[in-house]
Protein backbone atom coordinates (compact mmCIF):
# COMPACT_ATOMS: atom_id res chain seq x y z
CA UNK A 1 0.00 0.00 0.00
CA UNK A 2 1.43 3.71 -0.79
CA UNK A 3 0.94 6.65 1.65
CA UNK A 4 1.10 10.11 1.02
CA UNK A 5 1.98 13.02 3.52
CA UNK A 6 1.64 16.26 2.87
CA UNK A 7 3.46 19.75 4.21
CA UNK A 8 0.88 22.44 3.75
CA UNK A 9 1.91 25.98 3.36
CA UNK A 10 0.19 28.93 1.98
CA UNK A 11 2.19 29.28 -1.49
CA UNK A 12 3.37 25.73 -1.51
CA UNK A 13 3.74 22.52 -0.43
CA UNK A 14 5.74 19.80 -0.05
CA UNK A 15 4.81 16.00 -0.95
CA UNK A 16 6.21 12.39 0.16
CA UNK A 17 5.17 9.18 -0.84
CA UNK A 18 6.29 5.78 0.78
CA UNK A 19 5.42 2.48 1.11
CA UNK A 20 4.48 -0.04 4.05
CA UNK A 21 7.92 -0.46 4.29
CA UNK A 22 8.58 2.89 4.92
CA UNK A 23 10.73 3.07 1.46
CA UNK A 24 10.81 6.94 0.33
CA UNK A 25 9.06 6.07 -3.41
CA UNK A 26 9.12 9.95 -4.14
CA UNK A 27 9.02 13.54 -3.15
CA UNK A 28 7.78 16.62 -4.93
CA UNK A 29 7.90 20.62 -4.09
CA UNK A 30 4.49 21.57 -5.68
CA UNK A 31 2.68 25.39 -5.59
CA UNK A 32 -0.53 26.08 -4.81
CA UNK A 33 -2.16 26.56 -7.91
CA UNK A 34 -3.91 24.87 -10.52
CA UNK A 35 0.10 23.52 -12.35
CA UNK A 36 1.20 22.16 -8.76
CA UNK A 37 -2.54 20.13 -7.98
CA UNK A 38 -2.16 18.43 -11.47
CA UNK A 39 1.49 17.33 -10.52
CA UNK A 40 -0.05 16.33 -7.21
CA UNK A 41 -2.55 14.20 -9.20
CA UNK A 42 -0.30 12.61 -11.88
CA UNK A 43 1.90 11.37 -9.09
CA UNK A 44 -0.39 9.41 -6.81
CA UNK A 45 -1.57 8.18 -10.53
CA UNK A 46 2.19 7.38 -11.31
CA UNK A 47 2.14 4.76 -8.32
CA UNK A 48 -1.12 3.38 -8.86
CA UNK A 49 -3.75 5.90 -7.78
CA UNK A 50 -7.11 5.05 -9.03
CA UNK A 51 -10.86 6.05 -8.53
CA UNK A 52 -11.62 3.23 -6.92
CA UNK A 53 -8.56 2.25 -5.14
CA UNK A 54 -7.41 6.08 -3.93
CA UNK A 55 -4.56 6.36 -2.44
CA UNK A 56 -4.81 8.19 1.50
CA UNK A 57 -3.54 11.47 2.21
CA UNK A 58 -2.01 12.68 5.74
CA UNK A 59 -2.22 16.69 6.03
CA UNK A 60 -1.95 19.45 8.48
CA UNK A 61 -5.45 21.08 7.48
CA UNK A 62 -8.56 20.73 6.35
CA UNK A 63 -9.22 23.55 4.68
CA UNK A 64 -8.57 25.16 1.12
CA UNK A 65 -8.45 24.62 -2.58
CA UNK A 66 -6.20 22.01 -2.08
CA UNK A 67 -8.01 20.02 0.49
CA UNK A 68 -10.92 20.31 -1.84
CA UNK A 69 -9.22 18.75 -4.58
CA UNK A 70 -7.86 15.80 -2.98
CA UNK A 71 -11.47 14.88 -1.45
CA UNK A 72 -13.05 14.48 -4.82
CA UNK A 73 -14.23 10.64 -5.19
CA UNK A 74 -13.48 7.81 -2.34
CA UNK A 75 -9.96 9.29 -1.43
CA UNK A 76 -9.61 9.59 2.31
CA UNK A 77 -7.71 12.35 3.32
CA UNK A 78 -6.63 12.92 6.87
CA UNK A 79 -5.88 16.08 8.76
CA UNK A 80 -3.56 15.56 11.27
CA UNK A 81 -3.31 17.79 14.28
CA UNK A 82 0.25 19.54 14.01
CA UNK A 83 0.92 18.85 17.57
CA UNK A 84 0.56 15.12 16.96
CA UNK A 85 2.99 15.32 13.61
CA UNK A 86 5.34 16.90 15.78
CA UNK A 87 5.24 14.61 18.56
CA UNK A 88 5.50 11.51 16.11
CA UNK A 89 8.69 13.73 14.76
CA UNK A 90 10.39 13.91 17.89
CA UNK A 91 9.92 10.27 18.52
CA UNK A 92 11.39 9.31 15.03
CA UNK A 93 14.00 12.18 14.28
CA UNK A 94 17.66 11.98 16.18
CA UNK A 95 17.22 15.78 15.54
CA UNK A 96 14.65 18.52 16.33
CA UNK A 97 15.30 20.89 13.22
CA UNK A 98 12.38 21.23 11.33
CA UNK A 99 12.91 20.04 7.62
CA UNK A 100 10.08 20.28 5.08
CA UNK A 101 10.50 17.24 3.12
CA UNK A 102 11.02 15.41 6.10
CA UNK A 103 7.69 16.62 7.85
CA UNK A 104 5.69 15.65 4.55
CA UNK A 105 7.56 12.08 5.26
CA UNK A 106 6.76 12.21 8.32
CA UNK A 107 3.30 12.93 7.77
CA UNK A 108 3.32 9.53 5.31
CA UNK A 109 4.64 7.56 7.93
CA UNK A 110 1.82 8.43 10.55
CA UNK A 111 -0.39 6.55 8.00
CA UNK A 112 1.85 3.85 7.26
CA UNK A 113 1.92 3.19 11.07
CA UNK A 114 -0.63 4.64 13.04
CA UNK A 115 -3.52 5.44 10.26
CA UNK A 116 -5.96 3.49 12.53
CA UNK A 117 -5.26 5.92 15.29
CA UNK A 118 -6.58 8.67 13.01
CA UNK A 119 -10.20 9.49 11.27
CA UNK A 120 -10.55 10.89 7.51
CA UNK A 121 -12.65 14.07 6.77
CA UNK A 122 -16.21 12.98 6.48
CA UNK A 123 -17.30 12.17 3.12
CA UNK A 124 -19.15 15.25 2.36
CA UNK A 125 -21.13 15.16 -0.96
CA UNK A 126 -19.32 17.59 -3.60
CA UNK A 127 -21.57 20.16 -3.10
CA UNK A 128 -21.26 20.40 0.56
CA UNK A 129 -17.15 21.00 0.03
CA UNK A 130 -17.96 23.63 -2.62
CA UNK A 131 -19.68 25.75 -0.49
CA UNK A 132 -17.22 25.44 2.56
CA UNK A 133 -14.32 26.39 0.25
CA UNK A 134 -16.40 29.23 -0.99
CA UNK A 135 -18.25 30.11 2.56
CA UNK A 136 -14.26 29.83 4.18
CA UNK A 137 -13.10 32.05 1.63
CA UNK A 138 -15.75 34.40 2.35
CA UNK A 139 -14.60 34.25 6.05
CA UNK A 140 -11.14 34.77 5.54
CA UNK A 141 -11.88 37.69 3.14
CA UNK A 142 -13.45 39.43 6.01
CA UNK A 143 -10.92 38.75 9.00
CA UNK A 144 -8.09 39.86 6.18
CA UNK A 145 -10.29 42.91 6.08
CA UNK A 146 -10.57 43.36 9.79
CA UNK A 147 -7.03 42.69 10.19
CA UNK A 148 -5.92 45.61 7.46
CA UNK A 149 -8.50 47.98 8.73
CA UNK A 150 -6.81 47.51 12.46
CA UNK A 151 -3.81 47.94 10.97
CA UNK A 152 -4.59 51.09 9.18
CA UNK A 153 -6.03 52.74 12.27
CA UNK A 154 -3.11 52.31 13.70
CA UNK A 155 -1.11 54.25 11.33
CA UNK A 156 -4.20 56.94 11.25
CA UNK A 157 -3.56 57.21 15.14
CA UNK A 158 -0.05 57.93 14.94
CA UNK A 159 -0.08 60.27 11.26
CA UNK A 160 -3.31 62.18 11.57
CA UNK A 161 -2.63 63.75 14.98
CA UNK A 162 0.43 65.51 13.76
CA UNK A 163 -1.71 66.82 10.91
CA UNK A 164 -1.62 71.35 11.48
CA UNK A 165 -5.38 70.88 11.49
CA UNK A 166 -5.81 68.00 13.34
CA UNK A 167 -6.35 69.87 16.79
CA UNK A 168 -9.52 71.59 15.27
CA UNK A 169 -11.03 69.10 13.29
CA UNK A 170 -10.56 66.79 16.55
CA UNK A 171 -12.47 69.39 18.72
CA UNK A 172 -15.71 68.81 17.35
CA UNK A 173 -18.06 66.78 18.67
CA UNK A 174 -18.43 63.14 16.82
CA UNK A 175 -15.35 63.49 15.27
CA UNK A 176 -12.38 60.92 16.52
CA UNK A 177 -9.15 60.03 15.18
CA UNK A 178 -10.99 57.81 11.93
CA UNK A 179 -13.56 60.45 10.64
CA UNK A 180 -11.56 63.27 11.23
CA UNK A 181 -9.07 61.78 9.19
CA UNK A 182 -11.27 60.89 6.52
CA UNK A 183 -12.74 64.37 6.60
CA UNK A 184 -9.23 65.90 5.76
CA UNK A 185 -8.24 63.65 3.30
CA UNK A 186 -11.72 64.75 1.01
CA UNK A 187 -11.72 68.76 1.86
CA UNK A 188 -7.53 68.81 1.76
CA UNK A 189 -5.23 71.21 3.91
CA UNK A 190 -5.66 74.11 1.45
CA UNK A 191 -7.62 76.52 3.08
CA UNK A 192 -8.19 79.08 -0.37
CA UNK A 193 -9.66 75.39 -2.21
CA UNK A 194 -13.67 76.82 -0.86
CA UNK A 195 -13.87 80.67 -0.85
CA UNK A 196 -17.22 80.18 1.03
CA UNK A 197 -18.71 77.59 3.65
CA UNK A 198 -21.97 76.94 0.89
CA UNK A 199 -18.90 76.22 -1.33
CA UNK A 200 -17.91 73.10 0.59
CA UNK A 201 -21.31 72.08 1.53
CA UNK A 202 -21.80 71.65 -2.04
CA UNK A 203 -19.12 69.70 -2.24
CA UNK A 204 -20.47 66.97 0.77
CA UNK A 205 -23.52 67.12 -0.52
CA UNK A 206 -24.53 68.75 2.62
CA UNK A 207 -26.93 71.30 1.37
CA UNK A 208 -30.11 71.01 -0.59
CA UNK A 209 -30.64 71.95 -3.96
CA UNK A 210 -33.93 74.25 -4.67
CA UNK A 211 -35.51 74.47 -8.09
CA UNK A 212 -37.77 76.72 -8.69
CA UNK A 213 -40.14 76.91 -12.06
CA UNK A 214 -43.21 79.24 -12.99
CA UNK A 215 -44.87 79.61 -9.24
CA UNK A 216 -43.61 76.49 -7.68
CA UNK A 217 -40.13 75.50 -6.38
CA UNK A 218 -39.09 72.07 -4.81
CA UNK A 219 -36.12 71.09 -2.97
CA UNK A 220 -34.48 68.10 -3.27
CA UNK A 221 -31.00 67.02 -1.94
CA UNK A 222 -27.85 66.88 -4.01
CA UNK A 223 -26.70 63.90 -6.47
CA UNK A 224 -23.47 65.36 -7.83
CA UNK A 225 -20.97 65.19 -4.92
CA UNK A 226 -18.10 63.88 -2.86
CA UNK A 227 -19.29 60.22 -1.87
CA UNK A 228 -16.89 59.66 0.50
CA UNK A 229 -17.08 62.82 2.28
CA UNK A 230 -20.65 62.74 2.27
CA UNK A 231 -21.10 59.11 3.46
CA UNK A 232 -18.41 60.56 6.53
CA UNK A 233 -20.41 63.50 7.37
CA UNK A 234 -23.85 61.31 8.07
CA UNK A 235 -21.18 59.00 10.40
CA UNK A 236 -20.26 62.60 11.51
CA UNK A 237 -23.58 63.72 12.43
CA UNK A 238 -25.01 60.39 13.96
CA UNK A 239 -21.87 60.71 16.43
CA UNK A 240 -22.51 64.15 17.28
CA UNK A 241 -25.91 63.44 18.55
CA UNK A 242 -24.63 61.35 22.03
CA UNK A 243 -21.52 64.16 21.74
CA UNK A 244 -22.94 67.26 21.61
CA UNK A 245 -25.93 68.64 23.83
CA UNK A 246 -26.58 71.40 20.54
CA UNK A 247 -26.44 69.11 18.06
CA UNK A 248 -28.89 66.66 19.78
CA UNK A 249 -31.57 69.70 20.08
CA UNK A 250 -31.00 70.88 16.72
CA UNK A 251 -31.79 67.18 15.25
CA UNK A 252 -34.61 66.73 17.76
CA UNK A 253 -36.03 70.47 16.69
CA UNK A 254 -36.03 69.57 12.93
CA UNK A 255 -37.32 65.85 14.06
CA UNK A 256 -40.33 68.15 15.47
CA UNK A 257 -40.61 70.60 12.41
CA UNK A 258 -41.35 67.08 10.27
CA UNK A 259 -37.89 65.78 8.69
CA UNK A 260 -37.74 62.24 8.37
CA UNK A 261 -34.29 60.96 10.09
CA UNK A 262 -32.20 60.88 7.59
CA UNK A 263 -33.14 65.03 6.28
CA UNK A 264 -32.32 65.54 9.94
CA UNK A 265 -28.96 64.08 9.82
CA UNK A 266 -28.32 66.01 6.72
CA UNK A 267 -28.73 69.44 8.16
CA UNK A 268 -27.18 68.23 10.90
CA UNK A 269 -24.06 68.01 8.97
CA UNK A 270 -24.93 70.79 6.67
CA UNK A 271 -24.19 72.65 10.16
CA UNK A 272 -21.53 71.46 11.44
CA UNK A 273 -19.68 71.27 8.16
CA UNK A 274 -20.47 74.75 7.75
CA UNK A 275 -18.85 75.27 11.38
CA UNK A 276 -15.84 73.24 10.64
CA UNK A 277 -15.28 75.36 7.52
CA UNK A 278 -15.32 78.89 9.38
CA UNK A 279 -12.89 77.28 12.49
CA UNK A 280 -10.39 75.93 9.83
CA UNK A 281 -10.68 79.34 8.03
CA UNK A 282 -10.22 81.46 11.73
CA UNK A 283 -7.82 78.66 13.13
CA UNK A 284 -9.91 78.03 16.15
CA UNK A 285 -11.18 75.54 18.22
CA UNK A 286 -14.81 74.40 18.13
CA UNK A 287 -17.47 75.79 20.88
CA UNK A 288 -20.23 74.49 21.27
CA UNK A 289 -21.81 77.33 23.00
CA UNK A 290 -20.92 79.28 19.71
CA UNK A 291 -22.21 76.77 17.90
CA UNK A 292 -25.73 75.85 19.55
CA UNK A 293 -27.21 78.94 20.91
CA UNK A 294 -30.21 77.27 22.51
CA UNK A 295 -32.40 79.30 23.76
CA UNK A 296 -32.97 78.78 27.76
CA UNK A 297 -36.80 78.48 29.29
CA UNK A 298 -37.33 82.20 30.98
CA UNK A 299 -37.40 81.87 35.00
CA UNK A 300 -39.48 84.10 37.17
Amino acid sequence: MIYCGIDWAEKTHDVALVDDDGTLLAKRHITDDAAGYKILLDLLAEHGDTEDNPIPVAIETSRGLLVAVLRTGKRQVYAINPMAAARYRDRHAVTRKKSDPGDALVLANILRTDMHAHRPLPQDSDLARAIAVLARAQQDAVWNRQQLAHQLRSLLREAFPQHPDAEIILSFPGLGTQLGARILAEIGDDHTRFTTARGMKAYAGASPITRASGKKSSITRRWVKNDRLNHTGFLWAFAALTASPGAKAHYDRRREAGDWHAAAQRNLFNKMIGQLYHCLQKHILFDETLAFRIELPVTA
